[in-house]
């Protein structure tokens, strides 16, 4: 049994598992036979780790999902797929976003900032992108009573990486 459904930018694949799978129809901005990645990487300022902040934002609405950060090897191969790859720093390894918990970011465009040390990756988000189960990593707000919970959970965070 197959069934597809496509909804804005995604397609929605129900296979034999049952298990719903989206798959991104947002193409990159570049052409990966064009592209000279390590001239790309010479406008980068890594810091004294090898790092460099990375911030992602739903490429359609504006909205800032996360912040994670990046190695010139998780730059390349996020240029060469077009899926977001970051650092994570307390494993010490490449991050593919979605390999664990099935919440993929296929990326738009990729921006350097104007110093060089911030990038910016405009994705498709699939699923959501906190571990916590939020759509975003900013779910929390300053109001007049402290912190604010702004933005609900979407799914279990039990369930995401099970």
């Amino acid at each position: 049994m197959a069934f597809c459904s496509i909804t804005g930018k995604s397609l929605n694949v129900l296979v034999k598992t049952r298990r719903s799978v989206e798959v991104s129809l947002v193409e990159s901005k570049w052409n990966l036979a064009k592209l000279d990645v390590d001239s790309i990487l010479k406008e980068v300022k890594f810091n004294s780790d090898g790092l460099v902040p990375a911030i992602a934002q739903q490429f359609d609405s504006g909205e800032v999902l996360m912040m994670a950060w990046m190695t010139a090897e998780s730059i390349r191969e996020t240029l060469k797929s077009n899926r977001a790859v970051y650092y994570s720093r307390s494993r010490k390894e490449l991050w593919r976003k979605g390999d664990t918990s099935g919440q993929h970011q296929h990326v738009h465009d990729f921006k350097i900032d104007c110093d060089g040390d911030t990038v910016l990756l405009t994705v498709d988000q699939l699923g959501v992108a906190c571990h916590t189960g939020r759509r975003s990593c900013f779910y929390l707000g300053v109001r007049d009573n402290g912190l604010e919970e702004i933005a609900p959970v979407v799914i279990d965070p039990d369930k995401l990486y099970s």
